[in-house]
Parts: C-alpha cells; structure tokens; sequence
C-alpha cells in the first residue's frame, strides 16, 4: 500500500485539471454528526431494531422506528457546521479545479459550506415525499410534523417518507456518478471506508489517480496510481491547504 503525505497530495491537486471528490461519513464527525458504523456509531449506541429502523420494507410496515431514529438524529446534529474539509472542497470548486463531490452522506454540509455540485447518493432529510401522491414536503415543514404526530402523514391520507436511502432503496445520480468519477484525472475519498456498495465500487470506475484519505481501514485494495493516508480529515487538509493556497 502507497502512502500519502499532505506536500504530496498538494501536489496531485495542484497538478490535476479534473478533481472528483467522494466523502462518507468521517468527513462530518468533527462537526458533531455521528456516524453509523463506528463504534459510537449510530447503530451501536441507538439501540434501534435495523430491519424495522433502516430498511425500506422495514419503514412501510413501521414508520414509527425510522421517525424515532430521525428525531434522536436530528436532535444530534441541530446546529451543526460544517469542516474544515467541507470549506477546503467548496474552495477548490470555487477555484475551478474540483468538479462534483459525490457523498454518500444525508447531511447537508456540502452544500452549507458552498459546494454547488453535489451528488448525495443516500439523498437527504431536505425534502421528502408522499408514498401515495407524490408531493413534497420541505424540511422545515417536516420539523413541524415531527413535534406534532408520531408519523408524518399527507393530507391525502399518505405516509410521508424523506428522501433517504434506506437499504432496499435505490441509490440516487448513481450514473451521474460514475460519470463524473471515471472522467476524473484525481479522485479524492475523503472519510469513507468504503464498506457501502454501490458507492464504494466508485473508485473501481477512476480515471486517473486516487487518494483515499480515513481514520481506520479502507475496504479498497492496493493497486497502481491509489495513496492511501490514515489521518485525520481535518489535521491532513490544513496541511494540504498550507502548502496549496499560497496566495
């Protein structure tokens, strides 16, 4: 396995003319957003059943165990900013070098810190859905319904469902993906163990060169043109940007 130190990863970026970024949840956990599969992570402090909590048929037999796992998760993270790694991706895009971040996060982080083209492939708690009519239902009204009723119901009667991925759901901009990925000269994996398909295969599907930057194991296997560094996020890119922003 090929190593990464910030000078040299600097100088990736500073020499690539088409950046990807792919980020999972240890791009979010310095700013208060519990991951999942850690051992703090949600599903080993939550006490929550995963087939009736994390499944899509789980949801439709019992709405209720997903909604409690949502209000425990957004009492969580209310109030949360984004990273230092969040605003040096958004900086890069702003600068022309970084063209899409792919995230399998539900977070809104991104995009508070100034991404614009971001592909969040697990969706998202912004908007949500009525299963029966179709219409959508914005996340402040969504907070509304959630101190009111146990679950979130349409005036059509419907169940309301947000747009997350759950397991059993399809990915969404899955294509869109694997596009932006494979046409990339420098592929960043940023907090991401890459335990998660679809989204991990996406560094499979790399055109050119991968850093994969995360505290702990990765599941992606040596091979020519991929560094790895374990390090924390935060800690690796000040570093990365001392040596990068020069102006």
């Amino acid at each position: 396995m090929e190593s990464i130190d910030p000078a040299e990863c600097a100088s990736k970026i500073g020499a690539a003319a088409n950046i990807v970024a792919l980020t999972g949840a240890g791009i979010s956990t310095s700013a208060g957003v519990p991951d999942f599969r850690g051992p703090e992570g949600l599903y080993e402090t939550g006490g929550y059943d995963f087939e009736a909590t994390f499944t899509a048929g789980g949801f439709l037999r019992e709405p209720s165990a997903f909604y409690r796992f949502t209000r425990d998760a957004l009492d969580l993270v209310r109030g949360v900013r984004p990273t230092f790694t969040h605003g040096f991706l958004a900086e890069l895009e702003r600068r022309g070098d970084l063209h899409t971040v792919v995230t399998q996060n539900v977070d809104p982080l991104h995009q508070q810190a100034g991404s614009r083209n971001v592909i969040p492939v697990h969706g998202g708690y912004w908007t949500s859905h009525c299963l029966c009519c179709g219409g959508e239902v914005g996340f402040e009204v969504l907070e509304v319904m959630l101190e009111e009723v146990e679950v979130p119901r349409c005036g059509c009667g419907g169940l309301i469902k947000p747009d997350v991925v759950l397991f059993g759901d399809p990915v969404k901009g899955m294509e869109e993906a694997i596009a932006a990925v494979a046409g990339s000269d420098l592929l960043l994996v940023l907090g991401s163990s890459l335990a998660v398909h679809p989204a991990a295969m996406l560094p499979e599907c790399a055109g050119g060169e991968v850093v994969v930057v995360n505290l702990g194991p990765v599941a992606l296997s040596p091979a020519p043109n991929r560094f790895f560094a374990d390090a924390d996020l935060d800690t690796f890119f000040r570093e990365v940007a001392g040596h990068l922003f020069v102006d």
